[in-house]
Order: structure tokens, then C-alpha cells, then sequence
């Protein structure tokens, strides 16, 4: 999803991670550059993949206060029932709107029984109290920033019923509630009732997985056994295409930051690398998610030292770097350009051209 702001929960994990392995140098070879890469300073670090171009134009719209493109754009992801590209869109448009909300609230008045403009609602709310809090660990966060966050984050609670009530069997009013959830602290069982809402709705949300599965972390709300156990049943019961098969790679990488080099050979890390390779392929090209994924097995296939693999993601993501586990770094696109150069340089002479 774009610029996924959201996603400031993660950043708590990012300072561990940084103590642990340190930094990237930056830089990007002359052979990487020959090979059609980007350099370090061209690399954008607020989106993992280009966003859609409609997408774009209903931003860019927004941003001049006209709320009309964003709304057609939504009624067509809620007729299509495509909830997937929904969430992403959803999750955009809410970043925007924590910016600047006047676009939004114009929507709201004009339409207050709109159900799209009441799902990027609690999108917006949701990433401003994030933002409000900030990443920090507990110990690290300011009581301006906690009182912000607790009186901001509540707020999205209403809202996601609102949106969910305009809009019965629609999932994506309660992605964004995942992230509350994790916010507030729910316990696992109103956590559990939570997620009934999304999978009674779509068994196969990739989004609300990736969200769902930051709870269950160690981190945050559960334990490794927990995250791995939430990883391998979703795995287990998607189909071909969904990439559900990241989500083990990922409770993996969340649990075994120090890991050595050998740990990211053994076979069963192997499995899961071939199990998400697969799945990339199987996937629609325009999947939401996939650059995500993609981004994730190139780093991976370079542990592996699986080089020419490893060069072929990069080429589909090169451009683009919020994504793990660049963004878990100080400079994500000074560490991403370090892992890519390294499998530039093991694929080969072939990838000179």
C-alpha cells in the first residue's frame, strides 16, 4: 500500500533490529548501474512500487480539495467487490486525508451516507494517531505523544462501525481496526472476534493477514509460537495467487533478526522462500501486495546467495524501497542498493547488460 504510514507500529521493532545489525553503506556500483539499476539517490522511500495511476490522479485531485475523483475510484473498488485494491486504496487516500482532511470532510457532507467515503475515514484517524505516537519503544515516547495517540486512536473505533454498517459485507472497514487493536491493547479474545468480521468477509485478505500477523508478534501482542501458528494456518489454507505464503517468511524475519547467514540456508527457510516464490507467480500482476513480496524474496534469495533469482525481484521493485526489510534500516535505500549490489555481483557477468 502506498507510503504505508500505517505501518509506523512496525517501527517500534526497527531500533532492535538497527542495534543489532547495524547499517548499510550506501552506494551503488558502476555494474549494478550498468546492469539498468537505479542509484541510491534515486530510490523512493515512501512507496514499495509505483502507485496506479488513478490512484495518483485521485490524490493529486484530493490534494486541490476536489473529492470527486477519489469517490469514483472507490465506488468502482466497492461494485467490484476487488477488496483488496479496495484496502489499498483506502489506506492512501486515508494518509492523505491525516494531512490535510478538508477534501475529506467536504465528501462526508455532501454524501454522510457514502460508504467509501466512511471507509477511508477510519483509515485517516487511524494513521494520524500513529503518527501522533510515533515509533518510538514505550520508554521513548513523550506524554504529549501518548495523550495524542489515546485520544486520537479511540475515535477510528466508531468510525470503522459506521463504515462497516453502510457496508455489510465489506472487509475493509475492519483493516484499519487491526491497527487499533494493537494500539489499545485488545486482549486475543476480542482480538479473535475481530478477525471474524475480516475472514467471515474474505477468508484471504493478504492486507489484513500482514496486519493481523504484527499483533501476534513477540513485539507486540503474542509470541513467536503465536505469529508462526497465525502464518502457517493462513499459508495452509490459501489458494495460488493470494501470497498468504509471505506470512511464514515474515513471522520468520520478525523472530530472527541476529540470525547467521547459514540459519537463512537451512532447508526449512528454504521451503519458505520456494513456497512464496510460487506464489508471486501465481499471483495476479497487479496484486496490491506483490512488490511487497517481492521485495522480501529479493533479500531473502540474497541470504541464500541464490543471486540470479535474487536479481530478477530486484528488477521489478528497483525504484522503490519502503518496504521490508529496508525500512527496518536508518537508510533504507542505502541498504537495499548494499543487498542488491551484492547479488548483481554474484549473478554474474550476465547482468553487466
Amino acid at each position: 500500500m502506498g507510503g504505508l504510514v500505517i505501518l509506523l507500529a512496525v517501527l517500534v521493532g526497527v531500533r532492535v533490529y538497527r542495534r543489532i545489525m547495524g547499517d548499510s553503506s550506501p552506494g551503488s556500483s558502476r555494474r549494478a548501474r550498468a546492469a539498468g539499476f537505479q542509484s541510491e539517490e534515486r530510490q523512493d522511500t515512501r512507496l514499495a512500487a509505483p502507485l496506479p495511476p488513478e490512484l495518483r490522479r485521485a490524490l493529486a485531485a484530493a490534494s486541490r480539495g476536489d473529492w470527486r475523483p477519489a469517490a469514483a475510484l472507490m465506488a468502482t473498488t466497492r461494485e467490484n467487490e476487488d477488496w483488496e485494491l479496495r484496502s489499498q486504496y483506502a489506506n492512501a487516500l486515508g494518509e492523505a486525508a491525516a494531512d490535510d482532511d478538508g477534501w475529506l470532510s467536504d465528501w462526508q457532507a455532501a454524501a454522510p451516507d457514502d460508504p467509501d467515503a466512511a471507509l477511508v475515514r477510519p483509515h485517516a484517524t487511524v494513521t494520524l494517531a500513529w503518527r501522533l505516537r510515533g515509533g518510538g519503544w514505550a520508554k521513548d515516547t513523550g506524554r504529549e505523544q501518548f495523550a495524542g495517540f489515546h485520544r486520537v486512536l479511540p475515535r477510528s473505533l466508531e468510525e470503522v462501525a459506521r463504515a462497516a454498517e453502510l457496508n455489510p459485507g465489506d472487509p475493509t472497514p475492519y483493516v484499519p481496526e487491526l491497527w487499533a487493536a494493537l494500539g489499545l491493547g485488545y486482549p486475543h479474545a476480542r482480538m479473535d472476534r475481530l478477525w471474524d468480521e475480516i475472514t467471515d468477509r474474505d477468508p484471504h485478505h493478504c492486507a489484513a493477514h500482514t496486519g493481523a500477523l504484527q499483533y501476534w508478534c513477540a513485539k507486540w501482542r503474542g509470541s513467536e509460537e503465536l505469529a508462526v501458528a497465525f502464518a502457517r494456518r493462513a499459508a495452509a489454507g490459501a489458494p495460488p495467487g493470494s501470497l498468504l505464503t509471505a506470512l511464514p517468511l515474515i513471522a520468520w524475519w520478525e523472530h530472527h533478526k541476529d540470525a547467521r547467514p547459514a540459519d537463512f540456508r537451512s532447508p526449512a527457510v528454504v521451503t519458505l522462500v520456494d513456497a512464496a516464490l510460487a506464489d508471486a507467480a501465481a499471483a495476479r500482476p497487479d496484486h496490491p501486495r506483490l512488490p511487497e513480496l517481492r521485495h522480501l524474496l529479493a533479500f531473502f534469495l540474497t541470504k541464500q546467495r541464490r543471486y540470479e533469482a535474487a536479481v530478477e525481484q530486484f528488477r521489478l521493485v528497483d525504484g522503490y524501497v519502503d518496504a521490508l526489510p529496508w525500512r527496518y534500516y536508518e537508510h533504507p535505500a542505502a541498504a537495499y542498493c548494499s543487498v542488491r549490489e551484492k547479488a548483481v555481483r554474484g549473478a554474474g557477468p550476465f547482468w553487466k547488460i
